[in-house]
């Protein structure tokens, strides 16, 4: 059974705050040189590794403190450097936190993708495997069908799926052509919110990782265009070897990565439902055309359906792009959108049904990009200033490998792990002045 985990981090600070949800320990501001310019609002190939470092350690900042930024924080607290991770609301608190948590190996085939999503999965399996993933964020193998829902208008018993074996026992509703797309081999599932705080407790407990809670205001760069520090709001100081600039749908609000490429925000809704009966539903993860009763013959709708090891069931759909609000903690659900996907719950399952205890209503933010792919590597014109943004809905599966090339491009100067050169910011052009 996964458990929440206790935070290890969590003592007072009298830093500057943005929003004031998780107080953590912060590191000593260190001074600007003379020559330090700011890049406001603060919108490859990498930048040789730096010779003579001021420290013994590398110094990097990471801003953001979704799955992409924890994720990039933990590889390179791994990697020997010395890390602070600046975050301006609390850790996972947006996409990171509500998503459903699925993960494919092969769905991103054919595409861009590809190679990134195949080495996360493999880094998701592995990852699992040493922090116990199972227990700490559930963590688990699961069989994914596509299956066919019609909503009826009338009341009543429902129609019985037991003539078709692939349709689980607990999808008791109109459900029908059903089809495995996804085995235990390809396709698995982690609670997003518990992987990203089990990642950053890692890093802070085994390598010394730093998390400080504020609003990144400014990345300084000195004489020659290399980066030296981060300023948060209120004026406090990060000297930085390098920044890492991982603001998911908040990228587009940052001026300097603003000004090289659009990140809008798809507004995608869930509900997290507990059964009565939790252990009637199986690990099978449930992507739907849905017809409403009302339909007018018109397009079905595309809920996806995740059982969860806790006993929870996570239902998502009814997306839009709509502009990204400043503050990620007063996100939430239009409740049109809401009540649809609870009678999809229930024209799924009467185990979804109203016996089962609604323990979410809730909505967040996904980035994307013009192009569809994700942006990833040192931005032209500025050293030692990397991104890792604009990952839509594959953002949690992509994590690990995302983290981890960013790592190897700060640190060694290029990425093993994959070639990310179809995702450099450099395919934008320059920021504008």
């Amino acid at each position: 059974m996964v458990t929440q985990m206790a935070s290890t981090l969590l003592v007072p600070s009298s830093a500057p705050t943005y929003l004031p949800c998780l107080r953590l320990t912060l590191i000593g501001s260190r001074k600007l040189s003379k020559t330090t310019t700011f890049i406001n609002c603060s919108a490859a190939q990498a930048s040789p590794p730096m010779d003579g470092q001021r420290h013994s350690k590398k110094h990097v900042a990471v801003c953001g403190g979704g799955i992409i930024g924890v994720c990039t924080a933990y590889f390179l607290a791994r990697k020997g450097a010395a890390v602070t991770l600046i975050e301006k609301s609390s850790v996972a608190c947006a996409a990171s936190g509500k998503a459903g948590g699925f993960l494919a190996l092969d769905w991103c085939d054919g595409g861009p993708l590809s190679s990134l999503a195949r080495a996360s999965f493999n880094l998701h399996r592995s990852l699992a495997e040493e922090l116990n993933g199972p227990d700490n964020y559930g963590y688990r193998a699961l069989t994914t069908l596509s299956l066919t829902v019609t909503e009826s208008q009338q009341t009543g018993s429902k129609p019985s799926n037991k003539a078709n074996s692939l349709i689980p026992s607990w999808v008791d509703g109109s459900a029908r052509s059903p089809t495995t797309i996804g085995s235990t081999q390809t396709t698995a599932q982690v609670h997003p919110q518990l992987f990203t705080k089990t990642l950053l407790n890692k890093a802070v407990n085994d390598y010394g990782l730093e998390v400080v809670i504020g609003k990144v205001e400014r990345v300084g760069v000195g004489e020659g265009g290399r980066v030296e520090s981060v300023m948060i709001e209120g004026g406090r100081v990060i000297e930085s070897d390098a920044v890492v600039l991982a603001l998911g749908p908040w990228s587009g609000k940052f001026e300097l990565l603003a000004s090289m490429f659009r990140v809008s925000g798809l507004k995608a809704h869930s509900i997290i439902l507990e059964p009565k009966e939790a252990d009637a539903i199986t690990p099978h993860a449930l992507f739907l055309s849905y017809y409403p009763a009302q339909g007018e013959g018109g397009k079905p709708m595309d809920p996806e359906v995740y059982p969860r090891p806790t006993g929870e069931v996570y239902l998502c759909g009814m997306s839009s792009e709509q502009e990204v609000p400043d503050d990620p903690e007063t996100v939430s659900g239009d409740p049109a959108s809401i009540q649809v996907l609870k009678r999809v719950a229930r024209t799924v399952s009467s185990h979804l049904g109203e016996e089962a205890q609604v323990k979410a209503e809730q909505a967040c933010f996904l980035p994307c990009t013009d192009d569809g792919v994700p942006v990833i590597g040192e931005l032209p014109g500025i050293k030692g200033c990397y991104v890792g943004t604009g990952h839509n809905c594959w953002g949690i599966l992509n994590g690990p490998a995302t983290g981890t090339a960013l790592a190897e491009l700060v640190m060694d100067g290029c990425a093993s792990i994959v070639d990310l050169s179809r995702f450099s910011p450099a395919r934008f052009g320059r920021p504008s002045a």
